[in-house]
C-alpha cells in the first residue's frame, strides 16, 4: 500500500470511486459490502491483512488512528465504523433513501436507535462471548453467554407485530443487524427461544440473496464459525 493509495482513490472518468479498506470475513466490512450491492455502489477494494498487521502500516493509521476495518475513503472524505459508513452511502448515493435510511426524522430516529442497539449491545455482547475464543482460545464465559442472551430477549421484543426491525420496510438497520444474527447461529448458538428473531433472520436472508448473502455474508460466517469450531475442538462438519 502506498501513500497515493490511501489519499486518493481509482478516477472513473470524472470520478473518484471510493476505496473501501476491508478484510472479507470480517462482519462490520460484510455489512457494507452488501449494502453496497443493494445501492449498486462500486468500491476499489483495498483488502487489509490485519494478520499481517496491515493496519499498522504508517500510511494506515496516517488515515485511521484507530486503524481498523471497514475505513472508507470517499474522495478525501475518510470514514471508519460500518453503520456510519452504511448510513452515508445511502445518503449520498442512494435514490431510494426514504426506504433504506429514512430522511423523516421520527422515522430515522428508529433505524438510528436499531443501529445502535447492534453496535453497543448485540454485537459488542456476541464479541465479548465469542471473540476472545477465536483470537486467543480463551474458554468460553457462561456469564458472557447470558448477557447475549439477554440482548436477544430485547431485539426479540423489539420485533413484536413487526416485520423489519425498524419500519414497514428493509433498512441499514436490517442489515447490520442480520450480519450479527447470522454470525450468531454459525457460532451454532441456540436461537430456537427466540422465535420472532428467526422468521425475521429468515426473512432478511430471502431479501439479501441476490445481493450477495451468500457469497458475502454466510462465507463469512463460515470462516469465522470454522476459527471458532478449531479452537474449540469441535469438528467443522456441519
Amino acid at each position: 500500500m502506498d501513500s497515493d493509495s490511501v489519499l486518493k482513490g481509482t478516477i472513473k472518468g470524472d470520478k473518484v470511486m471510493p476505496v473501501l479498506y476491508f478484510l472479507p470475513p470480517s462482519p462490520p466490512c460484510r455489512a457494507v459490502m452488501m449494502l453496497s450491492r443493494m445501492i449498486n455502489v462500486n468500491f476499489e477494494l483495498k483488502p487489509i491483512n490485519v494478520l499481517e498487521k496491515e493496519q499498522l502500516k504508517p500510511e494506515f493509521v496516517e488515515m485511521n488512528p484507530q486503524h481498523c476495518v471497514p475505513t472508507m475513503n470517499d474522495d478525501g472524505l475518510i470514514l471508519w465504523e460500518s453503520r456510519a459508513i452504511m448510513t452515508y452511502l445511502v445518503s449520498e448515493y442512494s435514490s431510494d433513501d426514504d426506504s433504506l435510511y429514512p430522511k423523516d426524522a421520527r422515522t430515522r430516529a428508529l433505524v438510528d436507535q436499531r443501529l445502535q442497539f447492534d453496535l453497543g449491545t448485540l454485537y459488542a455482547r456476541m464479541n465479548d462471548y465469542f471473540f476472545p475464543t477465536i483470537f486467543i482460545g480463551a474458554p468460553l464465559d457462561e456469564s458472557k453467554k447470558a448477557r447475549l442472551d439477554e440482548a436477544l430477549n430485547w431485539f426479540d421484543a423489539m420485533l413484536k407485530d413487526r416485520t423489519w426491525c425498524a419500519t414497514n420496510n428493509i433498512t441499514v438497520a436490517d442489515v447490520t443487524l442480520l450480519v450479527t444474527v447470522s454470525q450468531i447461529e454459525a457460532f451454532d448458538f441456540d436461537l430456537k427461544p427466540y422465535a420472532r428473531v428467526m422468521a425475521w433472520l429468515n426473512r432478511c436472508k430471502a431479501a439479501l440473496e441476490s445481493y450477495g448473502y451468500e457469497e458475502i455474508n454466510q462465507s463469512g460466517c463460515d470462516t469465522l464459525a470454522g476459527i471458532y469450531r478449531s479452537k474449540m475442538g469441535l469438528s467443522n462438519e456441519l
